[in-house]
């Protein structure tokens, strides 16, 4: 709702996110490099899309394999945590996310052994921390798909649509 400090953000931010990221004591990393041919975020109309980020840690994987196996459901979900503020550095480049209005949708990729089936309590990861970050502006759809791999064996992988003010 406008004019909460909470980040209720529908007619833009009141007290500001970067105020509020410093509030829950989150440093926002450098937008990580790109391991292929993309950029990290691009905006399209009021909306900015960011590729697929992985949860770097000062450019470098915090583990690597399949959730079920090699990683624990605890551990990946601190991932997709990573990942997504990661994926918002990449919309801080852009826009600035005093800028950012909502959330509209996260994807989280799971890259999971046979049988293992948490991928929602993974990609929880994410969204927890979207909720944390924009209050209700943080509430969006989302998917969280189990894959066979990710690039460089990351155990997840998160996308990002976020609207933006027109101002901006």
């Amino acid at each position: 709702m406008a004019g909460e400090s909470n980040g209720g953000l529908k007619d833009g931010p009141s007290a500001g996110i970067k105020a509020r990221l410093a509030e829950l004591g989150i440093d926002l990393p450098q937008v990580a490099a790109p391991v292929a041919a993309y950029v990290p975020a691009a905006r399209v109309g009021n909306q900015v899309w960011t590729s697929g980020q992985l949860p770097f840690v000062d450019g470098a994987l915090p583990s690597t394999g399949k959730v079920g196996a090699e990683v624990s459901a605890d551990d990946a979900y601190g991932y997709a945590r990573t990942a997504v503020l990661n994926a918002l550095a990449a919309v801080d480049s852009v826009v600035g996310l005093d800028n950012v209005t909502g959330v509209v949708k996260v994807v989280g990729y799971v890259a999971s052994a046979p049988d293992f089936t948490g991928q929602p309590g993974v990609v929880n990861g994410a969204s927890d921390v979207v909720g944390e970050i924009f209050g209700e502006a943080g509430a969006h759809v989302r998917s969280a798909v189990g894959v066979a791999v990710l690039p460089l064996d990351a155990p997840v992988e998160v996308e990002l649509v976020v609207e933006v003010s027109d101002a901006s």
